[in-house]
């Protein structure tokens, strides 16, 4: 009798075995994730006297903003997961924080995610900013278009809620914040503008949406950002007026043709808080070429056109880039810029420039992701 009431319970503890197996599986797994990318540039023309800068850029590496981010699931059953990222943005030159100094400013975010997309609550990105990814061949270098408009590479909302998912090749999203961003440090990412005001229930709220389309040779794209104002905010980037708004409008398009991609597209936007010149054109195209698996070769150029005004910026981009592996690469390249009238882009985001004057940069770096 022993020895079956043995043999019976072994059987038991191996039928539990084989049905919470799964279970066990099923926790929550999470995958720590990030890159670092330390550069050295050169600029011209930096001050009046023609005076030039070299220097290591903090708040982006030369080709991608340094990171480290904690990714989490947990399948529920059924087909549903529950979701989050947590992801920091710092400066690998000093080891700061970014983001106006938060501790998770790149992401943070909870959510749901099925086969019908995903749902998540948190600081979330803009839906424009996806809208970039095949069609920007430079990416968010710091020379790149994001020099250009200072928030493209910044479209971040606080207090979102956000929908996105794809389809047999089309993307939809949608987002909606109640505050678009809480941080009073400046900056692009850091407007001063947090909302959630009972007493204006218009200030620094705004929506996002986006759709795309893309098969394995070609694809294009259209994504919508706008956000009011509120009292207080850093009227630089934006109106400091909820009854103001700032738009953008991106429409782009991308084609692969062997070992080359091409890029380009279109920013529109209707800032009403630039009283004098409201409207602004961003154009670009670019090029990437793959020479081989190890060598690509990257060009594009920019028109920032203010209408009604002379003060417009052009600029021109060149890059190469030595993959020594799937996750380290070094890199080199050159960029300029020609501002007319009273206009001041410099070719690298953050740097400065004479007012209405040319400005040629150099950089070098090396990126590595773990």
């Amino acid at each position: 009798m022993k020895t079956s009431i043995n043999k019976g319970a072994l059987a038991m503890l191996a039928i539990l075995s084989a049905v919470t197996a799964p279970a066990v599986r099923a926790q929550t797994q999470v995958q720590v994730y990030g890159l670092i990318d330390a550069a050295f540039e050169h600029l011209n023309n930096t001050a009046p006297n023609g005076a030039g800068v070299t220097r290591m850029p903090g708040l982006s590496g030369g080709q991608f903003p340094s990171r480290i981010g904690f990714r989490g699931t947990e399948e529920l059953g059924g087909g549903l997961k529950a979701v989050f990222t947590l992801e920091n943005g710092f400066q690998p030159d000093t080891g700061g924080l970014n983001q106006g100094g938060r501790l998770f400013g790149r992401q943070a975010w909870v959510g749901l995610a099925g086969d019908w997309g995903l749902v998540s609550l948190g600081r979330t990105y803009s839906m424009l900013y996806f809208t970039f990814f095949d069609t920007d061949v430079i990416g968010p270098a710091q020379m790149s278009i994001g020099a250009l408009d200072l928030l493209l590479p910044n479209l971040r909302n606080d207090n979102s809620i956000s929908y996105k998912g794809t389809f047999n090749g089309v993307t939809v999203g949608a987002g909606y914040t109640l505050g678009r961003d809480a941080s009073a440090a400046g900056g692009p990412s850091a407007t001063n503008c947090g909302g959630e005001n009972a007493a204006d229930s218009k200030a620094c709220r705004g929506w996002n949406a986006m759709l795309a389309y893309d098969t394995k040779g070609w694809g294009v794209t259209a994504g919508y950002d706008t956000y009011n104002g509120g009292t207080g905010a850093a009227a630089a980037f934006g109106p400091n007026r909820s009854n103001l708004s700032d738009t953008r409008w991106h429409l782009g398009a991308y084609g692969r043709f062997g070992p080359v991609k091409v890029g380009g597209g279109l920013v529109r936007r209707d800032n009403e808080g630039n009283a004098a010149t409201p409207r602004s054109d961003l154009a670009y195209v670019g090029a990437s070429w793959g020479v081989s698996t190890a060598v690509v070769l990257d060009a594009q150029v920019a028109r920032l056109d203010f209408k009604s005004s002379a003060n417009d910026t052009n600029m021109y981009l060149l890059r190469a880039n030595y993959n020594f592996s799937k996750r380290t690469v070094v890199y080199a390249g050159a960029g300029r810029v020609r501002n007319g009238g009273a206009a001041a882009v410099a070719v690298s985001a953050g740097a400065t420039v004479v007012a209405g004057g040319s400005q040629n940069g150099l950089t070098a770096g090396i990126r590595h992701a773990f």
